[in-house]
């Protein structure tokens, strides 16, 4: 199993209200600079908040939601102090509630 981050907002918050796109874009660039994959997903809708384990995060957070998943927590925590409004955690997959962490509720997913 690997270990996910996650940074999780309201669809209108992260992809109305902020500069998200700008963040991304930055973000996309540093890891070219320093010739780093890219290790992070945007989940519109994302299915991993219907784990049981998640049920409390999920029901806190304003629907539809969108997540940004990475498997590099210092990137997600980078992401809360840049965007402050985000709830963050974990969890790990794939598991017996979580086949796939970058699974969306949606049919459209972005990457």
């Amino acid at each position: 199993m690997t270990t996910y981050y996650y940074a999780l907002a309201s669809e209108h918050f992260l992809l109305e209200q902020e500069p998200f796109e700008e963040v991304l874009k930055e973000r996309r660039r540093y890891y070219q600079e320093q010739e780093q994959a890219i290790d992070f997903w945007l989940v519109r809708s994302p299915a991993f908040l219907e784990a049981p384990a998640l049920a409390a995060v999920k029901a806190v957070c304003p629907q539809p939601a969108v997540a940004v998943v990475s498997t590099n927590k210092t990137f997600i925590t980078w992401l809360k102090l840049r965007l402050e409004y985000v709830a963050t955690g974990e969890f790990e997959a794939p598991s017996a509630t979580i086949a796939d962490p970058l699974a969306s509720l949606d049919t459209v997913a972005t990457q």
